[in-house]
C-alpha cells in the first residue's frame, strides 16, 4: 500500500498538460504544484477597491451595497491544479506560496497556508482536487500559464492533544467543508 503521494483527478486523466507535483532539488521540502489551465488573477486595484478604501478612511458609513461589493472584490481566487493528494490519517499536506510570488508578482495566499486533510482525498464534491487560493495585490492583472509553478506542498505528520475529543465528524463535501 502506498503511504502518500499525488494522482491526477479523473476528469483530467487524459490531459497531458496536467502535471503531478515534483520536488525541484534533492533537498527541497516542498513539491511544486502547477496550474491546470491558463488563469487570470485580476488585480484587486482594478475594482472599486480604492473607492471603498476612501470611504473607510474618511469614516463614512458603508452601506450593504458597499459590503456586497467589497466581498466580491476582496476575495481569493482558486487556481486549479488537476491534482489530488493521498496520505496517512495522521498526516496533512501544507500548501505554501512560492517565495518569488509575492516579491516578483504580488501574488499572496491570503490565509498564509492551505491545509489539505487526509479525508479531502476523493471527496464527493470535487474528488479532492487541490486549488491554491491566491490574491493579486499588484497593480496589474497576472496571467498564470498552464503548467506554471504556482505553489508548493509539504507533507507533515500532526499531533493531537491528550484526551482529544474532536474528530468525530465525517467530511461530507469538498473545499472548506469541515464546518464552522
Amino acid at each position: 500500500m502506498h503511504k502518500r503521494g499525488f494522482e491526477i483527478v479523473s476528469a483530467y486523466q487524459d490531459d497531458p498538460a496536467v502535471k503531478l507535483p515534483v520536488r525541484s532539488t534533492k533537498q527541497a521540502a516542498g513539491y511544486d504544484f502547477f496550474a491546470r489551465e491558463d488563469f487570470v488573477l485580476k488585480s484587486i486595484w482594478r475594482y472599486d477597491f480604492i473607492r471603498l478604501f476612501r470611504l473607510i478612511k474618511n469614516e463614512h458609513p458603508l452601506t450593504e451595497s458597499d459590503f456586497r461589493r467589497a466581498t466580491k472584490i476582496l476575495k481569493p481566487l482558486l487556481v486549479p491544479t488537476g491534482v489530488k493528494a493521498y496520505m496517512q490519517p495522521d498526516e496533512v499536506l501544507i500548501l505554501a506560496n512560492r517565495s518569488s510570488n509575492p516579491l516578483k508578482r504580488g501574488l499572496v495566499i491570503p490565509n498564509g497556508i492551505g491545509v489539505i486533510d487526509a479525508d479531502y482525498y476523493n471527496n464527493p464534491d470535487n474528488e479532492g482536487e487541490i486549488f491554491i487560493q491566491m490574491v493579486n495585490t499588484s497593480p496589474k492583472d497576472v496571467v498564470i500559464e498552464q503548467g506554471e509553478r504556482i505553489g508548493q506542498g509539504i507533507f507533515m505528520p500532526f499531533l493531537t492533544a491528550d484526551d482529544d475529543q474532536g474528530g468525530q465528524g465525517e467530511r461530507t463535501s469538498g473545499f472548506g467543508s469541515t464546518g464552522r
